[in-house]
């Protein structure tokens, strides 16, 4: 029998458990058991299927010319509740946080990639047709909703903001073969970076509990987070590209990495001072991009390469939210609300923000068609749902819809009306896509060659080299300074050569590299062509 220490500890530990179990709260109906490594393996099998298929979909939206993100939106869709997978997924909340760590990335991307040269001349017509142009378009829109609709003003005017901004990624996926004035490019462009910051302001506004602050209130919070926005991606931008440029990494690969960690900086940073965090992310990006940072190329691929995983990864996460058969009773109302924002909303609100800056109209009917709708709306549509407003999801529903439809629209007569338009082939330069491409894929390499003291290099002629056909001496470097050779450049001590080889003569060329540099321009009359292949 157990003593009676060992039974007191007996009943001790009884009453601690059941003390615990009826403290302990019933599981969230959502909560699951907890993630384990067979979990995140099938999680990982998942995202890299997923990327694979929306990777090869940009074919298919290259050719077709429709913005991509209809094709990640599908995607998501054919995995939801109603698609082929069957992937039940409603969680508001977590797609609003990856939405707006998406959006962060993208904007960062987008800033980055933005000419200073090209927005500075048409600074002040962008910034009006992101400020008095988002609240014309938010006005007609919401009356538009409201009178034809019939939804309440509350709603009516969340629409109305979350439909009026616009997507520059959207906007160009469809004009990137047709070289347009760098006018039209530069206030697109500066338009859709800057439009988002009182936008989210509006909906945020508009969807919070509580009657709604009078205009002159809104218009004063708009303009003080604008403000702090503005000027702390201003200053973490210039501190940041002088700090890149005065530290020196012990690795080219850190660069891009730093670089997108100071633009996401300026995003936490400004939203913690209640400023702007999506206008501070993108003016520091700006400042960052036109600061000729170090190791240039390799940023740009690597911010390029994380917009497209955050578009991806944000869309599909967005058509897995949507259930298309609760879609069927606003389809009309969605097609009216969009019928108004394009034909009456968008024209006026680029017409009334360019009055004062003579814009020629054949620009301005290309800007109030080119209001493309993308990213931003649907992830705004999520906030009045996480704050109570949208119970029954409407209006995530009305703006899926409108978004998805005039997309369709739109993006394939872009092209047409810009061409019609003769914005196409005006007189300007529009930039090429120049890219350099990777020696890998030409099947080439790039060989760096020093001639030392003794070389029997020195003296010869770059056309006595005799290298085979697929090799060439492209760069000489010669006492800290570099030109492109001649056939008769004499080389010296001391020089260095980049010379580029195809795969199938690298070796010829090697071979006869050494040659020349121990028997000199005769080498190989003299039997001299150096050791043979393998014999390093």
């Amino acid at each position: 029998m157990p003593g009676p220490v060992a039974e007191a500890s007996r009943k001790r530990q009884e009453l601690g458990r059941v003390t615990r179990q009826g403290n302990e709260k019933p599981p969230h109906p959502g909560e699951g058991p907890p993630l384990t490594v067979h979990h995140l393996n099938q999680l990982l099998l998942v995202c890299s299927l997923v990327l694979l298929v929306a990777v090869a979909a940009v074919r298919i939206s290259s050719r077709s010319g429709l913005p991509s993100l209809l094709v990640y939106l599908g995607i998501g869709v054919l995995m939801g509740q109603d698609g082929l997978v069957h992937i039940h997924f409603s969680n508001a909340e977590l797609t609003q946080v990856i939405g707006y760590a998406a959006l962060v990335v993208i904007l960062a991307e987008g800033g980055l990639g933005t000419k200073w040269k090209e927005i500075e001349p048409v600074l002040p017509a962008a910034v009006a047709l992101a400020l008095a142009g988002v609240a014309v378009s938010v006005g007609v829109t919401a009356a538009g909703a409201h009178y034809l609709v019939g939804l309440p003003w509350r709603q009516a005017l969340i629409i109305g903001a979350v439909v009026s901004s616009t997507d520059a990624a959207a906007v160009f996926s469809v004009l990137r073969r047709i070289p347009l004035p760098s006018r039209v490019t530069g206030m697109l462009e500066a338009e859709s970076g800057f439009n988002d910051a009182p936008v989210v302001i509006l909906v945020v506004a508009f969807s919070t509990s509580g009657p709604v602050e009078h205009w002159y209130v809104l218009l004063g919070d708009i303009a003080l987070e604008l403000a702090i926005g503005a000027a702390v991606g201003l200053a973490v931008g210039w501190l940041g590209s002088w700090g890149l440029r005065h530290v020196a990494l012990p690795a080219s690969g850190l660069y891009p990495i730093a670089v997108m960690a100071i633009a996401v900086s300026a995003y936490a940073a400004g939203a913690l001072a209640h400023g702007s965090g999506f206008l501070a992310v993108y003016l520091a990006a700006m400042t960052l991009g036109n600061a000729k940072l170090p190791h240039w190329p390799a940023t740009r691929g690597f911010a390029e390469g994380l917009g497209w995983i955050a578009q991806i990864g944000m869309f599909v996460l967005l058509g897995l939210l949507v259930t298309p058969h609760e879609l069927g009773d606003d389809i009309w109302p969605a097609l009216v609300i969009g019928l108004v924002l394009t034909m009456v909303a968008r024209p006026l609100s680029v017409v009334a923000s360019l009055l004062p800056f003579r814009v020629p109209w054949q620009e301005q009917t290309l800007m109030s068609w080119a209001g493309l709708r993308g990213a931003v709306p649907i992830i705004l549509a999520t906030i009045p749902m996480v704050n109570g407003v949208d119970t029954t999801h409407r209006i995530f529903n009305l703006v899926f819809v409108l978004v998805v439809v005039y997309t369709l629209v739109q993006g394939p007569t872009l092209p047409w009306l810009a061409r019609t338009l003769r914005l196409g082939q005006g007189p300007e330069a529009a930039d090429l896509g120049i890219e350099s491409a990777p020696l890998e894929r030409l099947r080439g390499h790039l060989l760096s060659v020093a001639i030392p003291r003794g070389s029997r290099m020195h003296g010869v002629e770059v056309g006595e080299l005799r290298l085979p056909a697929g090799a060439a001496v492209t760069l000489v470097v010669r006492e800290g300074t570099s030109f492109v050779p001649l056939p008769a450049t004499v080389l010296r001590r001391g020089d260095e050569l980049l010379v580029v080889a195809t795969d199938p003569v690298r070796e010829a060329a090697e071979r006869r590299l050494r040659a020349v540099g121990r028997g000199g321009k005769l080498a190989g009359w003299l039997g001299t062509d150096g050791p043979a292949p393998g014999s390093r």
